[in-house]
Order: C-alpha cells, then sequence, then structure tokens
C-alpha cells in the first residue's frame, strides 16, 4: 500500500480525530479527500467521519455549528475553519432522487462506506488504522476505473446527480466507466429530470473545466445530455459536409473544447458556439453544407440554455457574446480592428483569438494555415492599437458630453450621443484626431 504514504492529515484534520478517538470513539478523513490524497492532489476540503453521535461530537469540542444535524453532521470550528464531522450512517429509503427520507446512525464504518457512490470515494483513514478500502478503491485507482459501490442500479436511483459525477469524475481523471455502471446510467438517465437546475450547473462546470471536456461525450452516449441539453444532441447527429469541416457539429465541439485553456467562460463559449447549427443547415446544388447565420441563433439558444440553468448575468453576457461574434471576420488593419473592438467590446474582443484558435484547430486542415495566419496578423495589429492607448470607446474620446454642454451651450438630449458617436467615427478613421480642441471644433460643424 504504497500509495497511502501520500496521505498526511493536516495538523486540525488530525487533532479533530485524535480528539473523538481518545473520548473512545472511531474516526477517520473520507471520501474525496483520501482518493485526491492518493492520487498526491491538495485536497480541497477534508471530511471526517465517526461512530460518535452529533451530541457526542459537540461536547468534545468548545465551538461547533449544526450544519446538518439530521442527517448527523455537525461542522467544526478551529480558528474560524470549518470541518465537517458526519456520524457513520445507513441512508433510508430515497423519496425525491436525492434525499433520504430518513437516515439511521450506526456505529459500523462500512455500513457508512457502503452508501458512498464510487469506490473511489468510499475510503477512510486515519493514522492508527490506515486505509479501510473494504469496496476496493486502491484498486480502482491504479486500473483508472470509476465504479459504483454496490449495485449501480440502487446507487444512482438514490440521487440522480451521481449518473453526472460519474462523467465528471471520467473527465478529471481521465479514468473510464466500468461496464455495469455504464450500463445503470443510460437505463436512469431519465432521472435527471428531477434534479434541480443549479445542481447540474454545478456538475456541468466542474465537467467543462476538466482536463478531459471530451468526456461529454459519455453523456451523450448515456442520455444525460438528452435531459439536460437536448440541444447538443442535435449537435452530435448534424453532419457536416464541407470542406472546413471534417467532424460533425458535435464532435467539433469537443475537440474545439480541448483546444482551448480551462476557463470556464472559455469552455462554455466553445460548447455552444456552434449550437444553432442545426437549425440554420442548407445544401446546395453541389450537396456541400452551410450553416449561414447560426453565430445569431447560437447567441439566442446559448442565452436561453444558460439561463435554463440557472447561470449568473456576468456568465452570461462574455459567453453569448463570445458566441455571437466567435465567426466575425476582421481584416488585419488598424482602422479596422479598432472598429471591431468599438463593435464587439473591449472587455469581449481580446478572448476572441483563443475562441478563434480554437475553432481552426477544431477543423479540416483545409486552409489551417492560412485562417492561422490571418489570425495572427490581427493579432498584431490588436497588439499595437492597445500598445499606443488608441481610442477604441467613448470612454477614451477626448471630448465629453459635459464639453459640449458646458462649451457649447447644448441641452442633454439624444443629440449630444449622436454627436458624440460621430466624434468617435473620426477618431476611428485616425486616431491622431483624439485631441480636445480637434474634436470640439468637428463637434461645432456637426451641430
Amino acid at each position: 500500500m504504497q500509495s497511502t504514504a501520500m496521505i498526511r492529515l493536516p495538523k486540525k484534520v488530525k487533532f479533530i480525530i485524535d480528539t473523538i478517538m481518545e473520548a473512545g470513539y472511531e474516526a477517520y478523513a473520507v471520501g474525496g479527500c483520501i482518493r485526491d490524497s492518493i492520487l498526491g492532489r491538495t485536497p480541497d476540503d477534508w471530511d471526517i467521519t465517526t461512530s460518535a453521535q452529533p451530541e457526542q461530537v459537540k461536547a468534545l469540542f468548545g465551538r461547533t455549528i449544526d450544519t446538518g444535524i439530521q442527517h448527523g453532521t455537525v461542522t467544526v470550528m478551529l480558528d474560524k475553519e470549518g470541518f465537517e464531522v458526519t456520524t457513520y450512517r445507513i441512508d433510508g429509503e430515497y423519496e425525491d432522487g436525492r434525499h433520504p427520507k430518513e437516515v439511521t446512525f450506526t456505529a459500523n464504518l462500512v455500513e457508512d462506506l457502503k452508501r458512498r457512490d464510487f469506490t473511489i470515494n468510499a475510503m477512510a483513514y486515519n493514522d492508527k488504522t490506515g486505509l479501510v478500502d473494504v469496496f476496493e478503491g486502491m484498486r480502482d485507482i491504479e486500473k483508472k476505473v470509476i465504479r459504483c459501490v454496490g449495485d449501480p442500479m440502487q446507487r444512482f436511483t438514490e440521487d440522480a446527480l451521481r449518473l453526472m459525477r460519474a462523467v465528471r469524475f471520467s473527465a478529471q481523471l481521465g479514468y473510464e466507466i466500468e461496464t455495469k455502471t455504464l450500463d445503470a446510467m443510460r437505463e436512469l438517465s431519465p432521472n435527471l429530470v428531477h434534479i434541480s437546475a443549479e445542481r447540474i450547473q454545478s456538475e456541468l462546470i466542474k465537467l467543462v473545466i476538466s482536463p478531459h471536456p471530451e468526456k461529454l461525450r459519455i453523456a451523450y452516449e448515456t442520455g444525460i445530455t438528452k435531459i439536460i441539453l437536448p440541444e447538443f444532441d442535435a449537435c452530435m447527429e448534424t453532419e457536416q459536409n464541407n470542406p472546413h469541416h471534417c467532424y460533425s457539429v458535435g464532435e467539433h465541439t469537443l475537440r474545439a473544447m480541448q483546444e482551448i485553456r480551462a476557463d470556464k467562460v472559455l469552455r462554455l463559449a466553445m460548447l455552444f458556439h456552434d449550437i444553432g447549427k442545426p437549425g440554420t443547415l442548407t445544401v446546395d446544388e453541389e450537396g456541400i453544407v452551410h450553416f449561414h447565420g447560426h453565430p445569431a441563433l447560437s447567441e439566442k439558444m446559448t442565452r436561453d440554455i444558460l439561463k435554463r440553468l440557472k447561470f449568473d448575468n456576468d456568465t452570461i453576457y462574455m459567453t453569448t457574446n463570445l458566441v455571437r461574434y466567435h465567426d466575425y471576420d476582421v481584416e488585419p488593419g488598424p482602422k479596422y480592428v479598432r472598429r471591431a473592438i468599438m463593435k464587439i467590446g473591449e472587455d469581449v474582443f481580446p478572448l476572441l483569438f483563443d475562441i478563434k484558435l480554437a475553432d481552426i484547430k477544431a477543423q479540416s486542415a483545409y486552409m489551417r494555415r492560412e485562417k492561422v495566419e490571418r489570425l495572427e496578423a490581427v493579432r498584431q495589429v490588436y497588439e499595437e492599437v492597445v500598445a499606443q492607448k488608441q481610442c477604441v470607446s467613448l470612454k477614451t474620446l477626448a471630448v465629453t458630453g459635459k464639453d459640449l454642454i458646458g462649451e457649447m451651450g447644448m441641452q442633454p438630449g439624444p443629440e449630444i450621443g449622436e454627436i458624440l458617436k460621430k466624434l468617435l467615427d473620426l477618431v476611428m478613421e485616425d486616431p491622431s484626431r483624439n485631441e480636445r480642441e480637434i474634436l470640439m471644433k468637428a463637434a461645432k460643424e456637426f451641430q
């Protein structure tokens, strides 16, 4: 068991476990923190499981919070840091595909480990006993396999979100899903209809920003996306008979996600950039497939999907704009680049270089070199525009509405906005005109 040498209990975790054990109870660190330690990762948090009942745990520590006492969970506070301590339990019947109707406390660790989702998450450890691994989680880590604890039909019936967790762990770790577990996922994927949008969103983000976002393919093959993202199924079933493409819309999407860094907004933009293609498909007389107008439809669909999944407004704003402009063509000249920045926005425009490059890399080799060279030419012009602090928005225009009111006696109203737009237009053509004197003179001529 050489891998268990990777398990180093933090001082506070060891203190909690030792305190509980010295009082005559059992206590272990359990679940994801043990899995991550064995894999050489730093755990996000440490969960502790114990034979002590919640009231007994509370009696041992100065400050505790009843975070989920009906399910046996007490949070022990040490120097403003909280650690969840949960009593060994047996879950009763699950009535809503998420919560057990009742829980029964037990003094048996194995009974507690039995109710956990996957073998790699069903290991416990303390320094005295060492690793407790009754469901062979270590073996599955060595084999790089995701496998349910016990009967997968039962595990997934208890909490349907575990279907997405299986795909997510596969994507995070690069593991395969064991056959029986996969079969149960296919059968029970319709149960995801009972899971809240917030919980689905949380799992989807973790999958999308993982090292293997292409594992979303498993969600398609098992019927998961049919419930949570049916628009993606249409992409997987839409071929692209076009020289620029060699994959279906869906396969192109999966590859494009792999080609961009693991940033939430960038990966979501790649997931949705072509989501409107099935709805815009046309075939010309030579049998070539086209998707004219797909960015606009993709933007609308992306907004609808992100709202449905309860994403925040900032994520919706950035993602939909990247989707809208992912195919926007910019000439590699200063005037054209300035106008594109003004149109698209200073916050969104620079991210389009990564978006467009990932899109190109996920297409066929046809004209790839020319596309990349053109993109790099635009990037160079953009960097010059930024370095020279050229004006690309009203924000950096040398004249403001206040100037027009104060010096020209104009009344507040739409006319001021019109004149400022015209002044910005002058500066777009020639940045050297962004001088207060020049612009005020021009403003008088426009009046």
